[in-house]
């Protein structure tokens, strides 16, 4: 909370927290954040009079909300100036991996899929909402930018191992081939239980730039963003609009057409 105040009063007009803001800690492979019904969470009530208070739109990058089936949803929000929630995304892709032998992760053992993506209106822009791992599935971003986003928002908790190798070229990238903006809080230091996140929230333009880079520092970072360059850069380059449809051959097929 001290930090959005400070950005608030830094002249904030939308704030980004990164993927389980209201805590997290692991247990062998399983990730544990604070759980608690949507309707009684205190992460969402707090920033619902957060927003409201300071006149400031929010993004609740995720937090671990109870689902039907005993296990949770990793949710995120986007919360209005006037404390109202706009909308919702359940995380899709679940981080399922074993990064080395000491490093296993199954999200999926506690968290139920999300099945569903929207685009925004939001503080003037058309914005849509992933979440960490969702970073590497690129029809995600694509689908989103071609229903409309202006910029993406992927509040992570990346892990250091896979940040230091991956975190920048991947959201650079998504920003180029969707000609949209990319926000992306990302959480920091060390995770009760073992692990660490990455860090380096990142805020970049339409054509791959960084405008911002929070390093591995707690601390906010802040960018003035123009949205007309989403369209600029779009007209320049509208592969938005030149996807074509195409058949996969299979290897049986190919080695037949090589014995012709």
């Amino acid at each position: 909370m001290p930090l959005a105040e400070a950005a608030a009063k830094a002249g904030a007009e939308f704030i980004f927290l990164p993927e389980y803001c209201g805590g997290l800690a692991s247990e062998g492979a399983a990730l544990r954040p604070p759980v608690a019904q949507e309707k009684d969470h205190p992460m969402l009530r707090v920033f619902q009079a957060f927003a409201q208070n300071y006149q400031v739109w929010v993004m609740l990058g995720s937090i671990a909300v109870t689902a039907p089936d005993a296990k949770i949803l990793n949710r995120g929000y986007i919360i209005d100036s006037a404390g109202n929630v706009q909308s919702h995304y359940d995380k899709i892709h679940l981080f399922d991996v074993e990064i080395s032998e000491q490093e296993v992760y199954r999200e999926s053992a506690h968290v139920t899929p999300g099945a569903a993506v929207q685009v925004t209106p939001a503080c003037g822009m058309q914005l849509g909402h992933t979440i960490c791992y969702d970073l590497r599935f690129p029809k995600l971003f694509r689908d989103l930018a071609q229903a409309g986003a202006e910029a993406i928002a992927v509040p992570a908790a990346f892990v250091k191992k896979t940040g230091q190798a991956h975190w920048h070229v991947l959201n650079r990238a998504r920003a180029i081939e969707n000609g949209c903006f990319i926000i992306a809080p990302c959480a920091v230091g060390p995770i009760p239980g073992g692990g660490e996140s990455y860090g380096h929230s990142l805020i970049i333009d339409p054509w791959g730039r960084v405008l911002a880079d929070g390093g591995e520092d707690q601390g906010f970072i802040q960018a003035t963003i123009d949205l007309s360059q989403a369209r600029r850069v779009r007209s320049k380059i509208p592969s938005l609009t030149h996807d074509r449809a195409y058949s996969l051959q299979s290897a049986e097929m190919t080695e037949r057409y090589q014995d012709l």
